[in-house]
């Protein structure tokens, strides 16, 4: 469709010639009618809209971020890259390129209609929870308490001279009260979380309109809480498989960017709450610079530095064969299988798909004849004002 008289893409407007749904706080221009082709969507991203900044934020990082996460593969010692050891890493992959896609797809092609944009960021939403439990699976088999214990062919690194009967003792003294937590709850527990988020995070698309931003801030920081459960233990207490100096250096290292992406984390939500700098100065960062754009770059960097974290952690396991002890100790850590990491990832996402059809369908019962009359009456605007 070209509108405006022959122009490649329809010309931008301001807040108060779009529907109010797809308007944003503070911003007050720069903005696409929702009414645009998928073509026009695609052409938009080298248009400077308001959403611009917010597509690229997070398209250009998953190259970034493909480039960092291919170091554990060349090690020397390392399995193939299709060996069970790397079934968590390569969910995590998945879980983060998902949330990067997703959301600068969202933001590239949400002003195709009004109820196309509902679904884009119910689908946002969903790859944000799903990217959690993909977090939670690198944590449990690379940063759990008893990380390095695997029944692969990891064990081939085993050199250790501890003592068995040392290593349970130390094992039992090192485990009290969260052993059940996190042989039997901890997966189970993020997956829940996750489709908690989900439910919530849309729900604000519909209801609690006003409070929407720190809501949803808000209700990702309990999965956080949840998946971040084996750092904060690995943090508190000494790893029983490690001398003293390595356990140290080992901890000292996850700690640094541990903390990096807290901070990443908490700079990004204060971004998302406070509409800063935009607040300050309304209109004048409606292309560049406003503050979901920073929230988008902060997010990135705490992604990032959580990849350090767990690609160290992953050199750790291959490349010090102090961290696992021998096979025959108990109790052990299963190892990853296709059902423990790929499995569940299938199941999370079936039932945030599901959660995303049941929404996209009442948005479309909502929103589908409101888009149809706004688009008659901005087209009959249009045709006036070309005239």
């Amino acid at each position: 469709m070209f509108l405006n008289c022959g122009q490649l893409l329809p010309p931008l407007l301001r807040h108060a010639d779009v529907p109010a749904r797809i308007t944003e706080s503070f911003i007050l221009s720069g903005y696409r009618f929702p009414n645009y082709s998928l073509a026009q969507c695609l052409l938009s991203a080298f248009q400077p809209t308001n959403e611009t900044g917010n597509f690229w934020t997070h398209f250009l990082p998953v190259f970034i971020f493909a480039f960092y996460f291919q170091e554990p593969f060349g090690l020397e010692g390392a399995p193939p890259t299709s060996d069970p050891f790397f079934y968590p890493l390569w969910n995590y992959f998945m879980g983060v390129l998902c949330l990067l896609m997703a959301s600068s797809m969202a933001h590239l092609l949400n002003s195709m209609s009004l109820v196309i944009r509902e679904v884009c960021f119910f689908v946002d939403y969903g790859t944000i929870s799903a990217y959690t439990v993909g977090s939670s699976l690198a944590y449990y088999y690379y940063i759990h308490p008893r990380a390095g214990i695997l029944e692969l062919g990891i064990g081939r690194h085993n050199n250790t001279h501890q003592d068995p009967s040392s290593s349970s003792s130390s094992l039992s003294s090192a485990m009290p009260e969260f052993s059940v937590f996190f042989e039997t709850l901890y997966i189970p527990s993020s997956c829940l979380v996750a489709i908690i988020c989900v439910l919530a995070c849309c729900n604000t698309r519909q209801r609690w309109r006003t409070y929407r931003y720190i809501i949803r801030t808000l209700v990702f920081l309990l999965p956080f809480l949840v998946a971040s459960t084996p750092i904060f233990y690995r943090l508190l207490h000494s790893s029983p498989y490690l001398p003293t100096s390595s356990s140290f250096s080992s901890s000292a290292s996850m700690a640094q960017f541990f903390c990096r992406h807290c901070f990443w984390l908490v700079v990004s939500a204060m971004f998302n709450i406070s509409k800063i700098p935009e607040r300050l100065s309304p209109g004048r960062f409606d292309i560049w610079g406003h503050s979901h754009q920073w929230f988008h770059v902060c997010t990135f960097l705490s992604i990032l530095d959580e990849l350090h974290m767990i690609n160290g952690e992953v050199r750790a396991i291959l490349l010090h064969p102090v961290l696992v002890v021998p096979p025959a100790t108990p109790p052990h850590l299963p190892g990853p299988t296709l059902a423990s990491t790929y499995g569940v990832m299938l199941v999370l996402q079936a039932s945030i798909a599901s959660i995303i059809a049941w929404f996209s369908w009442c948005a479309n019962s909502i929103y589908k004849p409101q888009g149809d009359q706004l688009e008659k009456v901005f087209l009959s605007k249009r045709h006036l004002k070309c005239h």
